[in-house]
């Protein structure tokens, strides 16, 4: 393929998804990875798309939302391996709100396996993957049905959520950044997540490594509001992701790393109700993680233990940042 037409079939993805990764721009043009960024950086210098950490996006600094049909393709590798690691923090018996979203949707189909679990949801999809979980209780806000990603919004659902208190909120976005938050491209939906959040001691955000440095138009949660980012290992092979990653763990976030094409089993993966969960190495070696929540309990949203440093966890508890777990950028 020409490099004018590989480029022409990269814009038209943009522009049909709102933002793509570059593996899976490389996969659809059947080039490599290197060759992509380098047409992605000739688009971006006559204007027709912005380069983000790991992908692209529209241009204007903020990525349109994708409807459910483009969004199933993107990073699908990536939101398995998260929705494996994301379902070990959940316990036996809990109560959790889920939002709406692919990466959500992929963690519904883990948690159905958990038994006496109580799961609110404003999302069709993730009530569609728990319907037929016999040990699951399922309870759906009310709300306006918005047909792009099968949520329902609006007052409806926004007044569910009041006055509800759960241990844990799963919610995902367009894009993470450490000095703005989450962030979503839709009003409505940004809405719906604000009163998830309120509603969680422990707010745990579901995003793969293209979303980082990304931005929606609407800010879903502040910084200090997340209590831990579950996100895939690659983020840590981008200079860019990796400092993203470095600031948000200097605002109190907790990062977990999920590690790809090792144990990222699809809905078929094994589930572990504990709260603690298997020991998740980034890569080989001696510094390993937990992904059960840290010690001492959640802090409420907004709220922070003091001292508390949210970045990977080392041995006997204590905080480490990527480069001292050897996690090597820019691979």
């Amino acid at each position: 393929m020409f490099a004018a037409e590989r480029r022409q079939l990269i814009l038209e993805m943009v522009r049909a998804n709102g933002a793509v990764s570059l593996r899976e721009l490389a996969r659809v043009v059947q080039t490599s990875e290197v060759t992509v960024r380098r047409d992605v950086r000739a688009l971006e210098a006559e204007g027709l798309l912005d380069r983000r950490h790991g992908g692209a996006v529209l241009p204007g600094g903020f990525s349109r939302e994708p409807g459910y049909p483009q969004k199933t393709h993107l990073s699908a590798a990536e939101k398995s391996a998260i929705a494996d690691l994301a379902a070990s923090l959940v316990e036996e018996g809990d109560a959790v709100v889920v939002g709406a979203g692919t990466t959500t949707q992929e963690l519904a189909r883990r948690l159905a396996r958990v038994p006496g679990l109580t799961v609110v949801t404003n999302s069709l999809l993730v009530a569609q993957a728990l319907a037929h979980a016999n040990r699951v209780e399922v309870v759906m806000t009310g709300g306006t049905l918005r047909g792009s990603n099968y949520a329902l919004v609006g007052s409806g659902a926004e007044q569910a959520l009041q006055g509800l208190r759960v241990t844990k909120a799963f919610i995902s976005g367009s894009g993470l950044t450490a000095e703005r938050g989450l962030s979503t491209a839709n009003m409505l939906s940004a809405s719906v997540d604000r009163a998830m959040v309120l509603a969680a001691a422990e707010v745990i955000v579901l995003a793969d490594h293209t979303k980082l440095g990304a931005a929606g138009m609407f800010q879903t949660v502040a910084t200090d509001a997340i209590t831990r980012l579950v996100t895939d290992e690659q983020a840590t092979a981008d200079d860019a992701t990796a400092r993203e990653l470095d600031a948000l763990a200097d605002c109190g976030v907790q990062i977990d790393l999920a590690p790809l094409g090792g144990g990222a089993g699809g809905s078929d993966a094994p589930v572990h109700g504990t709260g603690s969960g298997p020991v998740h190495q980034t890569q080989p070696g001696p510094m390993a993680r937990r992904s059960g929540p840290p010690p001492g309990g959640a802090p409420l949203p907004g709220q922070r233990r003091p001292g508390a440093h949210g970045g990977p966890v080392g041995p006997g508890g204590m905080p480490v940042r990527l480069a001292e777990m050897g996690l090597q950028r820019g691979r």
